[in-house]
């Protein structure tokens, strides 16, 4: 049985993150390594990686946030001006396709919605992309309109068929 290791992304993960990023996504979605660095040094970062058998296979890109508030395509983890966090920003996640099938996302998702609702956080929202409505609904997620403009300018760097989605935590 394969050894499972979920922990903070680190710096040093950069290069296998960039890996499975090019495997999950191909180049449409690809964000630098640069971009990836400057996330992980916001204070808001509580990004996740997962190993099995000491090699990173699936990372989920993630920072405290509020709720109506997108970050945008190829944009920074920028801690809320004003007022404290209420959500968990799942920016990115993504199990790499060799991986597939084995609950990796899973197995990401439950320590970070624990350690949200454990820091008071009440709700997590992501973009939802190339499809993947149905998953996220499964998961308890649900469509929300944004009715701020810039928060849809947002929205719209990720492409036709982006949408915001929310749930309580």
């Amino acid at each position: 049985m394969p050894a499972l290791e979920v922990r903070p992304l680190q710096p040093d993960d950069l290069p296998a993150l960039m890996a499975v990023q090019r495997a999950a996504y191909g180049d449409g979605f690809m964000e630098s390594t640069e971009v990836f660095a400057r996330r992980l040094a916001s204070p808001v970062n509580c990004s996740l990686a997962l190993l099995l058998d000491g090699a990173l296979c699936a990372y989920l890109a993630a920072y405290q946030s509020v709720q109506g508030k997108v970050t945008p395509l190829h944009g920074d983890f920028e801690p809320p001006l004003g007022t404290a966090p209420d959500t968990l920003y799942l920016h990115d996640m993504a199990v790499h396709p060799e991986a597939a099938g084995q609950g990796l996302a899973r197995a990401l998702l439950a320590p970070l919605w624990e350690r949200a609702r454990a820091e008071g956080l009440r709700h997590t929202a992501l973009v939802s992309v190339q499809g993947s409505r149905g998953y996220w609904e499964r998961h308890g997620y649900a469509v929300q309109a944004l009715t701020d403009p810039l928060q849809q300018q947002r929205l719209m760097s990720y492409g036709d068929g982006a949408l915001y989605m929310a749930r309580p935590l």
